[in-house]
């Protein structure tokens, strides 16, 4: 069975990234399967760079395939605020809760109220260049949290298509329309070609 490493110790990215992997054959592995592995620094200024770092340093230490993507919130009104921040945004310990907070706080006032999600992939195998995925989901800043499913901005991200925020549908319904969902089937039609 070919195994991947996906670059994370985010609970929830791993059962999103798991539903969609495990069907084509792999065995997934995450960073909870490793006594030891390097502290990554995500210092790009891009989400495709922190992916890159992470897939590249990751491989090279495990000499594994490792799949690292980045993913974030970029709002338009607030300059792509927050960003590569996206899961620090209301300090250094992640915070679900004080970061919508804080974005709602920072968006009083303001008539635009769009933004969009953003992923970016990096499969890196060891020995041979990597390959990048990206994809987006549009929508808008909601003035009030809906929804008890997903994580991070779900609850305060609002699709126009759907009527409803993202923290309102089902993870099947979230993997369908979702940016990482989107960029996940990018990564699967890359791999079924191989």
């Amino acid at each position: 069975m070919k195994e991947i490493v996906i670059a994370t110790k985010n609970e929830h990215k791993i059962i999103e990234m798991k539903k969609m992997l495990e069907p084509l054959g792999y065995k997934v592995l995450t960073l909870f399967d490793f006594d030891e592995f390097p502290e990554i620094i995500e210092d790009g200024k891009t989400f495709k760079a922190n992916a890159f770092k992470k897939a590249k340093e990751l491989s090279d230490y495990l000499n594994k395939i490792v799949l690292a993507d980045d993913s974030g919130l970029e709002v338009i009104a607030l300059n792509n605020e927050p960003g590569v921040y996206s899961a620090r945004y209301a300090g250094d310990t992640r915070n679900y809760e004080k970061n919508n907070e804080l974005l709602l706080k920072n968006l009083k006032g303001k008539s635009d109220r769009s933004a969009r999600f953003v992923t970016s992939m990096c499969l890196y195998h060891p020995n041979n260049d990597p390959v990048f995925f990206e994809d987006y989901l549009y929508g808008e800043i909601s003035e009030k949290h809906a929804g008890s499913n997903g994580f991070g901005y779900d609850p305060i991200f609002y699709v126009p298509e759907l009527n409803k925020n993202l923290a309102e549908i089902s993870l099947e319904e979230k993997n369908k329309i979702s940016h990482r969902g989107k960029c996940l089937l990018k990564l699967i039609n890359h791999l079924k070609s191989k």
